[in-house]
């Protein structure tokens, strides 16, 4: 089965749909359909370009993250060598105070001479030998990791610019997307109003269908989206209350038929402005409706998951989104509450 991602809201205001209670009869399209795709299928692209865009860049800030924790790990040690030198410095001064005090500090003769034997003597120069030992390799030994550590901090140091410089290149690379796809978005949905003015179709756009089949019966009509107006809402916006669910997503997106089914209407005029109906075994219909694009022909038969068109913000609309109904019949005034029908067929939204 299919797993399913997690959903969240795109960058696009939550705006609502407003049809008016009676939805515009089918239009015929007009010319032929166009196998390439055209601007729906470089808005598909673009969204495609921006998603591996952004991903590089979330791992390389995740990569540049996880460089500056070792650096930052680096200097937390180097700091503590640094102390720990200190306190070497400190214990060398006190030995060389006291060897002073105890004659440590005179020269060899005058010890010879002040010593009571040969063997005190001896006992003296060897303690303090060996204090003074110790101490040259605590001290050598702490220099030397100080060094050590100085030298990989100054490697995660350079590490880390050089991811900096790398997640800036992404981010350019992706605001560039970004960019071409706000303008291919702009030319697609230019195209769409034009077509929902005159009241007919350009044609269905053949987009490539997603390659991996669902094996559920039945799924949300976009995969990434914020839900806003919901079924029975009221306001401004309607001439009674809101008959479907509204998904907030961008213009382009590729909008699925929740199931199998057969295209039963195509139209592009009216308050729904580009729309798509198909009809579902136990007799069910769901519309897609203010589309940018439509992918399908009527009478055409689709799967779960087949792209039917790509969202817009054409009819009364008052912004990007897709407007989804369940209804008892093709016309719009026969709907159902969207969501208690897909949660009955084991889709939450």
């Amino acid at each position: 089965m299919r797993s399913r991602r997690r959903r969240h809201p795109l960058l696009v205001t939550a705006l609502l749909c407003a049809p008016a209670v009676l939805a515009a009869g089918p239009t015929a399209a007009t010319g032929d359909a166009d196998s390439s795709g055209g601007v729906g299928a470089e808005v598909v692209r673009l969204y495609e370009e921006a998603s591996v865009a952004t991903q590089r860049y979330e791992a390389g800030r995740r990569e540049a993250d996880e460089q500056r924790g070792r650096a930052q790990r680096l200097e937390r040690l180097l700091d503590r060598e640094r102390r720990d030198i200190a306190v070497l410095h400190g214990d060398l001064g006190r030995i060389a105070r006291a060897q002073y005090r105890t004659g440590g500090g005179l020269p060899h003769t005058v010890q010879l001479l002040l010593a009571d034997s040969p063997e005190e003597l001896m006992r003296g120069q060897r303690a303090v030998w060996q204090a003074d030992l110790a101490v040259d390799n605590a001290v050598t030994k702490s220099r030397r990791a100080e060094s050590r550590l100085a030298a990989d901090e100054s490697k995660a140091a350079s590490a880390w610019q050089v991811l900096e410089r790398r997640n800036d290149e992404l981010a350019g690379i992706r605001r560039g997307i970004e960019r071409k796809l706000e303008e291919a978005q702009g030319t697609l949905q230019g195209q769409a109003d034009a077509s929902a003015a005159a009241g007919a179709c350009r044609g269905s756009v053949r987009l490539d269908q997603p390659e991996e089949a669902f094996t559920q019966p039945w799924i949300p009509p976009v995969e990434t989206y914020g839900l806003s107006a919901g079924f029975g809402s009221g306001g401004e916006r309607w001439a009674s209350r809101h008959t479907g669910q509204d998904f907030a997503v961008d213009i382009g997106t590729p909008v699925r038929s929740v199931g199998r089914g057969r295209v039963v209407k195509v139209s592009c005029g009216g308050p729904f402005g580009m729309e798509v109906v198909v009809r579902h075994e136990g007799g069910y219909y769901t519309q897609y409706a203010h589309l940018a694009a439509v992918t399908v022909d009527q009478g055409e038969r689709v799967s779960t998951g087949q792209w039917v068109g790509q969202s817009g913000t054409t009819g009364n609309s008052t912004g990007p989104h897709l407007h989804f109904e369940v209804r008892l019949t093709p016309q719009s005034g026969s709907g159902v509450d969207p969501r208690e029908w897909l949660a009955e067929r084991g889709v939450r939204l």
